[in-house]
């Protein structure tokens, strides 16, 4: 049987700053553990805690640009581009650039606050 999501439920976000997170799919709003799918609206300056996932992220950022740390290298994912970054691989998401970030982010598994290992 299909689910039909009538609208998203806001969650909270990890950072510095508050960055809205619109979950269509996923553990809270339609319990679905194998993938989440989420919108997500980040201010100018937001930083969030540098994480170890225990997930996949397909992110495509739809406005501004995200930057993405890695042990290795920073990238600057603009509007129309995609970022793949995969589980157990250190990452921090922020957006340091003029104006606000939104962005489509799917987790495979599913996000959640217990499988993400955030920095302390």
């Amino acid at each position: 049987m299909p689910i039909v999501v009538k609208s998203p439920t806001i969650i909270e976000a990890a950072g510095n700053k508050p960055k809205i997170i619109e979950e269509y799919f996923g553990r809270v709003n339609s319990k679905t553990e194998t993938l989440s799918i989420a919108k997500m609206t980040s201010p100018q300056g937001w930083v969030e805690p540098g994480q170890r996932p225990e997930f996949d992220e397909y992110t495509i950022v739809l406005k501004g640009t995200l930057q993405v740390k890695t042990v290795k290298e920073t990238i600057d994912v603009e509007a129309g581009s995609a970022i793949l970054t995969k589980k157990g691989e250190w990452i921090q998401y922020s957006t340091p650039y003029e104006g606000s970030v939104e962005y489509v982010a799917v987790c495979l598994p599913a996000f959640s606050p217990d499988t993400v290992n955030r920095d302390e």
